[in-house]
């Protein structure tokens, strides 16, 4: 890891801390644009969301009926039921994405693959930066709302499901993520820029409990609407 990536995981928590705990789980509403143009989402609203840190899986329940969960991982998303029965499942889930663009309706387990996706990402980030493979470079200065932010840009390596391979962090002067960019791959390529604020601290790390993601210019500024997604968190827990 190059300095500012040290510097953000550490503003965060550390490594040392965040390595004490197997899953984060909180409580999530999510709303926004982006739904609607995939006629799917409902589900997803106003679930619990468990999310792995030590390795790639992601489970959001109920999943539309409350007996029904899902379960991401790299290479399979599954609809099941919470007796561990498999409802339905896709296997190398990213290839059904090819073709799509940002309007082109999902199914329901092209949903669970994504938010699966995200959901590992946010809540993995900045840690992640410490994964085997995963690498990172300082970008330079951005400033934006009064403040100069640094950038830090990220390279996933291909063992690591995310929907942008590279993807730029923004840092405030205390370390603590202000913004994250990326174009969503499996949507058109699509770019965001994805804002986070409203801190809380759980077990010592530190986490945004505000996401709002917005259109994403040439330029790198972001629109003010629409608001492509919105999440909220409460009632974060680490084991």
């Amino acid at each position: 890891m190059n300095d500012l990536a040290k510097r953000t995981i550490a503003a965060h928590g550390g490594i040392d801390a965040w390595r004490r705990h197997k899953s984060v789980h909180a409580h999530l509403v999510q709303g926004g644009a982006l739904w609607k143009l995939k006629a799917n989402g409902a589900q997803i609203a106003d679930v619990d969301v468990t999310v792995a840190t030590d390795r790639q899986w992601v489970s959001h329940a109920p999943f539309g009926a409350t007996s029904l969960r899902s379960s991401f991982s790299k290479d399979r998303v599954a609809i099941e039921s919470v007796d561990d029965r498999v409802v339905e499942e896709l296997l190398t889930p990213r290839a059904s994405f090819a073709g799509h663009q940002l309007s082109t309706p999902w199914t329901d387990l092209q949903l669970a693959f994504f938010v699966g996706c995200a959901m590992w990402t946010y809540l993995n980030v900045p840690f992640v930066l410490a994964w085997p493979e995963v690498e990172s470079e300082d970008a330079g200065i951005w400033r934006e709302r009064g403040e100069s932010w640094q950038r830090l840009i990220v390279h996933y390596p291909p063992e690591l499901e995310v929907f942008s391979k590279k993807q730029t962090l923004y840092l405030g002067d205390d370390g603590l993520l202000r913004r994250m960019d990326y174009n969503i791959e499996i949507a058109g390529d699509t770019p965001g820029a994805h804002y986070v604020h409203d801190y809380v601290e759980v077990a010592g790390i530190k986490f945004p409990t505000r996401r709002r993601i917005y259109p994403r210019q040439a330029d790198g500024s972001s629109l003010s609407e629409p608001l492509v997604v919105s999440i909220d968190l409460d009632a974060i827990e680490l084991f």
